[in-house]
């Protein structure tokens, strides 16, 4: 169970800032992809460890936290397109606008009761390695607290509005294979719009569900 916890606290940092971290200084195009992991890794302990609402699981002032000081740092766009798979050809461009906005619903909801957890967890940083021509590299870090420690490494992209965040992997899975299976079998079964459906309707019942103490 504590292992699972970890587990669970672990990848609700990760997500966090695929969907949105609070940046204390705002990183621009030329802040390297390292630089701006640790730069927000760092904030977003500090903000939830200082925010006592958000301890307490307010799940509405997480979610006001992500959409109002992220996005633009990350590219859900590609994160869901990768866990669609082959299938997000078979998407219009208006489903594929409602997909990336319920996945990333999802994944807020998902794990902001395990963010609202976080007390005595720290970060450490690996060096980078990576050529400076690199358009995409991976960022390696380990949380460490009282469990074993958890690899937690950020894959990211060089856009020409600076490097973006698009999948993430813990303990061996990446975020994106986790659910490109689930994807898959909701899409063989309803289409493309049931998979829209199913995501609207997972985020209904996260919405209402009462936070866990």
């Amino acid at each position: 169970m504590k292992s699972c916890n970890m587990f669970s606290r672990c990848l609700a940092i990760g997500l966090l800032l695929i969907s949105g971290p609070l940046f204390a200084q705002v990183p621009d195009q030329a802040t390297p992809p390292d630089a701006l992991i640790k730069m927000v890794v760092t904030d977003v302990m500090a903000s939830v460890k200082a925010d006592a609402e958000i301890q307490k699981g307010n799940i509405p002032k997480i979610i006001d936290l992500v959409e109002k000081k992220i996005v633009p740092y990350t590219d859900m766009r590609r994160t869901t397109e990768m866990a669609m798979g082959p299938n997000w050809k078979k998407a219009t461009p208006e489903q594929q606008v409602q997909l990336t906005s319920e996945f990333k619903n999802l994944l807020i909801r998902t794990y902001s009761g395990a963010l609202s957890q976080l007390r005595d967890q720290t970060v450490q940083f690996k060096a980078l390695r990576a050529a400076p021509d690199d358009k995409e590299v991976v960022v390696k870090t380990v949380v460490l607290g009282r469990g074993d420690p958890v690899p937690l490494d950020y894959r990211l992209e060089k856009t020409d509005k600076g490097w973006k965040v698009y999948d993430m992997n813990i303990m061996g899975v990446w975020l994106v294979e986790a659910y490109r299976n689930q994807f898959t079998n909701q899409i063989s079964q309803n289409g493309v719009e049931g998979l829209v459906k199913f995501l609207q309707d997972r985020n209904k019942q996260l919405a209402t569900a009462k936070p866990a103490n």
